[in-house]
């Protein structure tokens, strides 16, 4: 499932900036951010496929992060059903990002859609970026494939990319996690039951 592919670009992005910049729980242990939020920032988007990206600085890396913090309240209200909180929060996050989609060309690629204009801070325009990917996703059918970890003591996001939208946990060590506690459960039971 697609949603078109600078849309799913961007909306990874927002996961994996709010799963590495915001504190909560990951894998059934408390999750603090790193203390180098530039080279975590940074981190995340030469992962995300852009290689040649430029270190943030500490000032870029901490308004990302208050960025990842906001767009982390758009998932966490989808995820409780509250479709109209997070169409609001991205609203904000457009409006304060200056998100204004236009057609560019660089780098030798042909023209393909931005999500911010020219001009705009580092942040900001990833931020813009990820506002608009979310808003992209929000308005259209797929909404509920945004969410929140459903396993205990883990409150990392995710965007369901699957087939049949089923999805409810960050990844496979969640899931398996949850797999193993109710197995162990159901051979506990099985070993009190005369």
């Amino acid at each position: 499932m697609d949603f078109n592919s600078h849309t799913d670009g961007v909306v990874r992005i927002a996961v994996a900036l709010v799963n590495a910049l915001t504190p909560g729980e990951a894998r059934g242990r408390p999750f603090a951010p790193p203390h180098d939020l530039a080279a975590a920032a940074t981190g995340v988007l030469r992962d995300a496929g852009y290689p040649d990206h430029e270190r943030l600085t500490e000032d870029e890396a901490a308004e990302l992060t208050g960025i990842a913090v906001r767009l982390r309240e758009v998932f966490e209200a989808v995820a409780a059903e509250d479709v109209d909180t997070a169409a609001l929060r991205v609203n904000d996050l457009l409006t304060e990002t200056r998100a204004r989609p236009s057609l560019q060309r660089h780098d030798g690629e042909p023209w393909h859609l931005h999500f911010h204009g020219p001009g705009g801070t580092v942040s900001a325009d990833w931020g813009a970026s990820c506002a608009t990917g979310l808003a992209i996703v929000l308005g259209g059918e797929f909404r509920d494939r945004l969410g929140v970890c459903t396993a205990p003591h883990c409150d990392r996001v995710y965007v369901d990319v699957s087939r049949n939208g089923t999805r409810r946990f960050c990844g496979t060590a969640c899931q398996n996690r949850v797999k193993t506690a109710a197995f162990r459960a159901r051979e506990a039971r099985g070993r009190l039951t005369p």
